[in-house]
């Protein structure tokens, strides 16, 4: 539990950190900051904090999903006297990906330190460095829990940490084929961590002719009841560096690769409510959100990460700053890509950008992003319960 607490703590403070990003550099360009609050709307407290570029009104509300800045006069014509809209274009671009970078920092950083105590391999071909590289654990991650099997009567779940059975190391499924094919029909000690506490069960696996004969039905059996995946972490000390930066580079192009597919079937879906293809759509909805995940699937995953320990939930809040600059940083009106866009587009057409268009086109990417982040939670809902 305190893992989980831990690790939800760190998914809000990322979404501070961007935001505080907007805030300190809007200062530095004399952009006066109204508000910065930490979580959404109602407000619990507020007070004027700080000093220098660092005073300000601080907020703490009632909604703990992250926080926000209100820069004084938002809309790129405003010209009062520190308002946004009267920032050089310049200045506006450094306020607007600030929060960006600064993610991609933390996220650097993140890598670098779990590189250093162990991080998680999760990537076909995860990058490394071979000459300083060393797997430091190898444990088995339960993906499957057979209905009435040894391993359901003892309390083992999906996203239990399968360690040993009678005092023997599990590494891989083999090795656990291989002690419960031995100890078939006997009694057995069995070490797995679920819910961050280690555990020391005793049960009676089934025997052979047992599995034997439900090789035979459409629900065969094994003597234990479960599969498993390996779950192993690897250390570099002075390449840690280098890992962190081949690790962003590669997680970013798959990151980009799933965030595509996901606004693509959403496209598509859209598509097919217009003509009339009522089944397909809800198809292509449900494919949306397959390869991502919102609040309830991050919750859900930090939780499962309880049992893996401390390396994988900092490897989770890395991957999580970085899917965050990443999506932050695409064109899509509302998000800070999105404003960036418009306002370049506006300025290459020389055209002044009017308020009410500017916040019509953010108010439908607003719109878009809510239809995504619904149906996101719909899917994880339906993935996790």
């Amino acid at each position: 539990m305190t893992m989980l607490i831990i690790g939800l703590i760190l998914f809000v403070f990322l979404v501070v950190v961007h935001e505080f990003g907007h805030f300190i550099v809007a200062k530095l360009n004399r952009v006066e900051a109204e508000e910065f609050g930490i979580g959404f709307p109602p407000k619990i407290f507020g007070k004027v904090m700080g000093k220098g570029i660092f005073k300000g009104y601080y907020t703490i509300n009632l909604l703990p999903l992250g926080g926000f800045v209100k820069l004084k006069g938002e809309h790129d014509r405003d010209q009062s006297k520190g308002a946004f809209g009267a920032a050089t274009l310049k200045a506006k671009m450094q306020i607007i990906y600030a929060g960006v970078i600064l993610n991609f920092v933390v996220a650097l950083l993140l890598f670098t330190f779990t590189t250093w105590v162990g991080m998680p391999q999760m990537v076909e071909n995860q990058f490394k460095v071979k000459s300083d590289y060393k797997i430091t654990t190898n444990k088995m991650i339960v993906n499957y829990v057979g209905v009435g099997s040894p391993a359901e009567k003892v309390g083992i779940k999906p996203g239990s940490v399968l360690l040993s059975v009678n005092g023997q190391q599990v590494g891989s499924m083999q090795q656990l084929r291989d002690l419960t094919h031995k100890n078939a029909g006997k009694k057995v000690d069995i070490t797995f961590i679920d819910s961050g506490k280690k555990q020391i069960v005793n049960t009676t696996l089934l025997t052979e002719s047992e599995v034997r004969a439900s090789l035979k039905t459409s629900y065969p059996k094994a003597y234990l009841g479960v599969s498993t995946t390996p779950y192993k972490l690897a250390k570099a000390t002075w390449s840690a560096p280098l890992v962190a930066v081949g690790t962003t580079a590669q997680l970013t192009g798959l990151t980009i690769k799933g965030i595509g597919g996901a606004l693509g079937n959403l496209a598509k879906s859209v598509v097919s409510v217009v003509t009339g293809k009522g089944r397909q759509a809800k198809q292509e909805v449900s494919s949306a959100g397959e390869n991502v995940a919102g609040p309830v699937g991050i919750y859900f995953i930090l939780r499962q990460g309880t049992n893996l320990g401390i390396e994988f939930i900092l490897f989770v809040i890395a991957v999580i700053s970085l899917t965050l600059a990443l999506i932050n940083a695409l064109p899509i009106p509302a998000l800070d890509g999105g404003r960036a866009f418009v306002i370049l587009f506006f300025r290459s057409l020389k055209r002044p950008l009017d308020p009410k268009t500017e916040d019509l086109i953010h108010g439908s990417g607003f719109a878009f992003l809510m239809l995504l982040f619904i149906t996101i939670t719909i899917v994880d809902i339906k993935r996790f319960f």
